[in-house]
């Protein structure tokens, strides 16, 4: 399972992802030098090999990190062949360790939840509630859609994706056209709902923990982030058969405490959510805080299980830990300090001059967010929050619809849909995914639109 990307944040609200002073510092102008662009060229050429892991098999955090090691060498003999202050250096080091720890801590404490409620049957159990219900084609395609939009938010688009694309191959076996579009729809509908919800997606959770949205301003999101998910639909229902398919009745059970881990797992967004509204202390120490009352129920469901009759005496909470998506998280490492390394050059100011200065932060939003079908969401995002522009709150709303819904353009674009090729391989492909990529522009535009409507003042 490549999970949960779904939560995140800093220190303290002046320390944000972004809008620290750090954040904000004199860059050392070294784009055009030899060393600048060989820099950029070093994050190009990892990010290709990123962008090709479904190819060759290289797992995405290797390249990146080793480029972000590469990158601030060479920061650090520019630094020392400057008149900056030597110290910048240290200060901006400090800057990305503190944004990719803060990330790090929320995102273990959520996989881990996540790994504790798969190994309890809590996913296996709901796919074969689905599979013996019988549906038809057409019924199964929206209700694995709509389960992915408003599960999404809640458990990240990948792991939603993942659980519902089973569903999707146990009863469509046989009907690869169904499998197909029931992917794409899955695709759209799991970056949909990660949009309106700061625990839905990675960039949701950078921008509500760099303070440029508030926890219950995202859901202003909510009706735009349909709209994306309900035009593309509409279309691609017609291409569903209208048939029942025949598959197995299964019957999976919930594993004991399966429901009381669930239960924990709300109460720890709760914490993190009460810590960052009422007392002000950054999400990530809520989400570690929540940790502790998953480590005490293992601890009691162990001392009270039948060690002979009960697999749950050998449930060991640590596992669940070291069985965390490390290269996801090992990734973003690479990616943070690749963008602060190649920011500290001086990339990101002319990045912020071509997008923000020259288009407008409309039509700068709306660009970000196609780039992120064809790069990824999580640096795309990271930049604009370095860069740090100067928006109000729906225009950071639209930055964050934008770089959540543009990677369902294509189905190498989010997380979700890497992950769906390699599943439902053969019958769900990138160029499956294209052909219905007109519609799902549609759907891009209208939540735009809606947004636009709802959201301006």
């Amino acid at each position: 399972m490549r999970v949960v990307a779904s939560l995140v944040l800093l220190l303290i609200p002046q320390l944000s992802f972004a809008s620290s002073a750090v954040g904000n510092t004199e860059n050392l102008g070294s784009t055009t030098s030899f060393l600048g662009l060989l820099a950029l060229a070093i994050f190009v050429l990892a990010y290709a090999l990123v962008m090709a892991e479904e190819f060759i098999h290289l797992r995405k955090s290797k390249p990146v990190i080793l480029a972000a090691g590469m990158i601030w060498v060479i920061v650090a003999y520019l630094v020392s062949q400057s008149d900056l202050d030597p110290h910048i250096l240290e200060a901006n080091v400090q800057h990305n360790l503190i944004e990719y720890s803060s990330l790090f801590l929320f995102l273990l404490v959520a996989m881990t939840y996540i790994n504790a409620m798969t190994e309890r049957n809590v996913f296996e159990a709901l796919r074969s509630w689905l599979v013996n219900r019988e549906f038809g084609y057409r019924q199964l395609f929206w209700i694995t859609g709509f389960i992915a939009f408003f599960l999404s938010p809640i458990a990240d688009n990948l792991t939603t994706a993942l659980l519902m694309g089973a569903v999707v191959l146990s009863v469509g076996a046989g009907n690869p056209r169904f499998i197909g579009v029931s992917c794409i729809n899955i695709v759209v509908a799991a970056n949909a709902g990660g949009a309106f919800s700061p625990f839905g997606d990675i960039t949701t959770l950078m921008v509500w923990q760099s303070g440029n949205a508030s926890f219950f301003e995202f859901f202003g999101l909510f009706l735009p982030s349909v709209a994306n998910f309900l035009v593309p639909a509409v279309f691609m229902s017609f291409a569903i058969p209208n048939e029942h398919p025949h598959s197995e009745a299964v019957d999976v059970g919930m594993k004991r405490g399966a429901i009381p881990i669930c239960f924990l797992f709300f109460c720890t967004i709760t914490t993190a959510v009460s810590f960052e509204q009422f007392l002000h202390l950054p999400p990530f120490l809520g989400m570690m805080t929540g940790m502790s009352y998953l480590f005490f129920f293992s601890y009691y469901i162990q001392m009270t299980s039948e060690e002979d009759h009960d697999d749950f005496a050998q449930f060991n909470i640590f596992n669940k830990v070291a069985q965390a998506e490390w290269d996801t998280l090992f990734f973003f490492f690479g990616v943070i300090f690749c963008v602060g390394g190649l920011g500290l050059i001086g990339y990101l100011e002319i990045m912020s001059s071509v997008f923000y200065d020259g288009l407008g932060a409309t039509n700068a939003n709306i660009a970000m967010g196609v780039i992120s079908a064809i790069i990824d969401n999580i640096p795309v995002m990271f930049a604009v929050l370095t860069m740090n522009p100067d928006m109000p709150l729906h225009q950071w709303l639209l930055i964050t619809l934008t770089t959540g819904v543009g990677g369902s353009l294509l189905s190498i674009g989010s997380a979700a849909g890497v992950a769906l090729m390699g599943q439902a391989r053969g019958a769900y492909t990138f160029f499956s995914h294209l052909k219905w990529s007109w519609a799902i522009a549609l759907g891009y535009a209208a939540s735009i639109y809606i947004h636009v409507l709802i959201n301006h003042p």
